[in-house]
């Protein structure tokens, strides 16, 4: 086995190694791309063929569900315009049942023909057996043409045979009487049998799946039939969204009782409100292309890795020669490195993360000279926690340095330009610069770092002037400095002096030096600023 190998700076790479680098990875990157293009083509052809045979599928069984009650209504129609033209007598009745048993031996799809009057009583039907005296009155299909007039045939909802207990679909008509009254129901049942037989004679796989359902949404019948299949409520499923508008059409959807993907195809029904659907699982489609893949995959991955390797060899082979150099950059680059680490260090003060005195005294020094030469305004903010030594004998230091953490978040939320500055002067002491504002400015700037404070609501029960929580005092200076006069440290003594005013005038409040020259603010006997 090679030993490990040590990536190096691009800058420190001979350019034999690039050359041979990009080329081994070229040839891999090739094949690679060529075999999952092939793949890619193939899946692609193998899902549009299968898309094609389930749409061929779904219209098969579209016609063969279309054929089927085409017929079915072919003999309703004709019961109809016996019993309408030749009435019901009993002779009658005789020569209508012997029509009834013909078509029915003549379409396999029927179960069973039945002529009801208008309280819903079998007048006569082409069973075998008898039926007894009970009435269909309750049944949606003779609710439905009891109510509707309208001279088209009516698929009701599956139900149970009331003769032998199996599950039947309903094709029926109105009869009316002369005045175009209601007379009663002439009946067509065929068993959901005869469906599932067919169904069967296509091959769908494990997990597919072919449907038969009535354009409002009740299910029919499907392969695999299930328990509960029969008369379920299909309308907020995805394929009778997609179906809802299309007469025909193919989508992909992921099942949410499974979890398998299929590819579905649908299509209405050009005589009734039907549509069926197939169904065929995504994966079993690609089964035969997945084996191709693994097969085509793993010849590819073998040819890689035999070149991947002579590759490797061939690149640390060069690069044994220039690895002093890359460890002489490499130590170079950590040291400028922990330089820079160190240096921003050096500015920054560890409790609060705030700039420290250094930084502050750095930054005021530029911005102050910066400020000078384009003749705009700076403004000077000094920051004091008010009884804060009181604070750390009542609380402990820790609690302390919680405090000035606190404060230190409200001052970094008001450091809203690259130019603003928040620093640590020391203790409890912070600085604020703010280029480019005048006194208004930084008034308006101090009075919100007040009320920031104010709304911590940090116990501080010591603080009687502040009112049991902690606050701040703020010294606010701020001048348009000239090059002949003005220096840094005057714009600081000016603040300082206002922080003390502000302390000596009681706590929690903001003072603002005179506008004529920070320097000659009156000198204030110092208070103590904690």
């Amino acid at each position: 086995m090679l030993p490990p190998f040590k990536r190096s700076p691009a800058s420190a790479r001979p350019p034999i190694i690039c050359l041979a680098i990009a080329f081994v990875l070229l040839v891999c990157l090739s094949l690679i791309g060529m075999d999952g293009w092939r793949s890619w083509a193939a899946r692609r052809n193998q899902l549009s063929q299968m898309q094609v045979s389930s749409a061929n599928m779904a219209r098969a069984i579209a016609q063969h569900a279309d054929d089927t009650f085409k017929e079915a209504d072919t003999a309703l129609l004709g019961l109809v315009e016996r019993v309408q033209t030749d009435g019901s007598a009993t002779a009658t009745l005789g020569r209508l049942r012997k029509l009834m048993l013909l078509r029915s031996d003549n379409l396999p799809q029927l179960h069973g023909l039945f002529i009801y009057d208008q309280n819903g009583h079998c007048l006569v039907h082409s069973l075998n057996t008898s039926l007894g005296t009970q009435t269909n009155e309750d049944r949606d299909y003779f609710i439905h043409h009891r109510q509707v007039n309208d001279g088209a045939s009516y698929i009701g909802a599956p139900l149970h045979s009331r003769s032998n207990g199996a599950w039947t679909l309903t094709l029926s008509r109105r009869i009316n009487r002369a005045d175009g009254s209601f007379a009663g129901v002439a009946l067509a049942t065929i068993e959901v049998e005869y469906f599932t037989r067919y169904y069967h004679s296509f091959e769908i796989g494990q997990a597919g799946a072919i449907m038969l359902l009535a354009e409002n949404g009740t299910l029919l019948t499907r392969r695999p039939l299930l328990s509960d299949s029969i008369g379920k409520d299909m309308r907020q499923t995805t394929l009778f969204r997609n179906a809802a508008n299309k007469f025909t059409g193919n989508f992909t959807a992921v099942s949410p009782s499974d979890g398998v993907k299929r590819q579905i195809s649908f299509r209405h029904m050009e005589h009734f409100p039907l549509l069926t659907s197939v169904a065929l699982s995504e994966q079993e489609i690609l089964s035969e292309w997945l084996a191709d893949t693994y097969m085509h995959t793993a010849g590819v991955a073998a040819l890689i890795l035999l070149l991947g390797s002579l590759g490797v060899y061939l690149v640390r082979q060069i690069q044994m020669r220039v690895d002093a150099e890359v460890e002489i950059l490499q130590t170079r680059d950590e040291m400028a490195v922990l330089n820079q680490k160190l240096e921003r260090l050096s500015l920054q003060d560890a409790l609060t993360e705030l700039a420290n005195r250094r930084h502050f005294d750095i930054a005021l020094q530029e911005e102050f000279r910066r400020a000078q030469r384009h003749a705009m305004p700076l403004a000077l903010l000094m920051i004091d926690a008010d009884h804060f030594k009181r604070f750390n004998d009542r609380y402990g230091h820790t609690s302390g340095d919680d405090c000035l953490k606190q404060l230190s978040r409200v001052m970094k939320n008001h450091q809203s330009r690259p130019g603003d500055l928040a620093a640590r002067y020391g203790g409890e002491e912070f600085c604020m610069i703010f280029p480019n504002t005048d006194a208004k400015g930084a008034m308006h700037l101090a009075e919100h770092i007040l009320a920031a404070v104010r709304a911590l609501q940090i116990e501080h029960a010591a603080n009687r002037d502040g009112g049991g929580i902690v606050t701040v005092s703020i010294g606010v200076a701020a001048c348009v400095p000239s090059r002949e006069h003005d220096k840094p440290r005057e714009l600081l003594q000016a603040a300082d002096r206002a922080l003390y005013a502000a302390k000596d005038g009681g706590r929690d409040r903001c003072v603002l030096a005179p506008a004529n020259h920070p320097i000659t603010l009156p000198s204030l006997p110092p208070p103590g600023k904690s």
